[in-house]
């Protein structure tokens, strides 16, 4: 499996745990240090795109290459997973948007699950959850997806394709990563505070280990249902 990291404080955090736990073996690609997005998907048991502060749409070398890439595993029933930019990916390269969205999100934020049939493979019982979001766009449903989680906010939080599931909000976090986009991240949420979306960084300290724990027990249905039928070889 191949794990692409497009910036140093966005790298699998906990669903890195996840896999160790599973004996699921990995292969980290750090884009953001010029490792080069491979032009096959074949000989991996699926990808895996996180986060970043960047856009789909800005004018980036990987960008093209890893939609590309993306939709070359479409083809050989390799699957993917997104995680907020890595969404934005999924969703671009099964035709759908990323654009602006309506309201800036950062911080903790109550997602429910959509409901319908496909939602409810990936999610279970679960309602909704309290997710953590740092996003300023937002992509559509692109053709044949189903939208699995939204919010009052962001009506698009996540979508499944066949075997392929693109987020927007983040449920990979850790109390250690939260810490650190806190700091790196200062100054955007001192600048986005008008947002009805954007949480005072004591707010998103507040309870922490409580609320890490709660997600996770959510991440965990979302990746057993992808890493389901995952081949275990790189």
């Amino acid at each position: 499996m191949a794990i692409f990291r497009h910036a140093p404080s966005e790298g699998p955090a906990y669903f890195a745990t996840y896999l160790e736990r599973k004996a699921i073996p990995w292969t980290l690609m750090p884009v953001d240090e010029g490792r080069a997005v491979p032009r096959s998907a074949r000989g991996f048991s699926g990808l895996v795109f996180m986060g970043g502060p960047m856009s789909v749409n800005d004018a980036l070398p990987w960008i093209a290459p890893a939609l590309a890439l993306i939709t070359d595993a479409v083809r050989n029933d390799v699957p993917v997973l997104g995680h907020c930019l890595g969404g934005q990916l999924l969703a671009r390269a099964f035709g759908g948007e990323v654009r602006p969205a309506g309201v800036k999100e950062i911080g903790w934020g109550e997602v429910q699950v959509a409901d319908n049939a496909v939602a409810r493979e990936w999610l279970g019982p679960v309602q909704a959850f309290a997710a953590f979001h740092w996003h300023g766009e937002t992509f559509s449903i692109p053709p044949g997806g189903t939208r699995v989680l939204e919010n009052a906010h962001c009506v698009n939080q996540a979508f499944a394709l066949g075997r392929h599931f693109g987020m927007q909000c983040h449920v990979e976090m850790t109390a250690d990563s939260i810490a650190d986009w806190l700091r790196l991240g200062a100054a955007e949420i001192a600048q986005s505070r008008g947002s009805p979306g954007v949480q005072a960084p004591a707010e998103i300290g507040r309870d922490l280990e409580r609320r890490v724990s709660a997600l996770h027990a959510v991440a965990d249905r979302i990746y057993d249902r992808w890493t389901e039928g995952l081949t275990r070889g790189s």
